[in-house]
């Protein structure tokens, strides 16, 4: 199917947006072209295919939620750029 620039004007309008008439041909060609793959789409024998959402079924991916060894304060500090009487320094967020 082929859209026409009566087409592209008529969906321009509709959107509330302006176009030159090189966008006009440039989004009647593109529009066109991406109809064309709903055409192919449509073609597709889906009888016998039950609809559904997702083609992959869902699952958790979520860690589990667990206790671990942390690191320690003072592992933390050697690792830490700004240090100072065993706390980190940084910079003050609000005056």
């Amino acid at each position: 199917m082929k859209l026409d620039r009566a087409s592209v004007q008529h969906i321009a309008r509709l959107a509330r947006i302006d176009l030159t008439d090189d966008e006009i041909e440039t989004y009647a060609s593109q529009l066109s072209e991406i109809i064309g793959h709903f055409d192919v789409l449509n073609a597709v024998d889906t009888d016998g295919v039950e609809p559904t959402a997702h083609t992959l079924p869902l699952r958790n991916v979520l860690a589990a939620d667990a206790s671990r060894p942390s690191l320690t304060q003072d592992e933390v500090l050697e690792m830490a750029p700004n240090v100072e009487d065993g706390y980190l320094r940084v910079r003050a967020v609000l005056e």
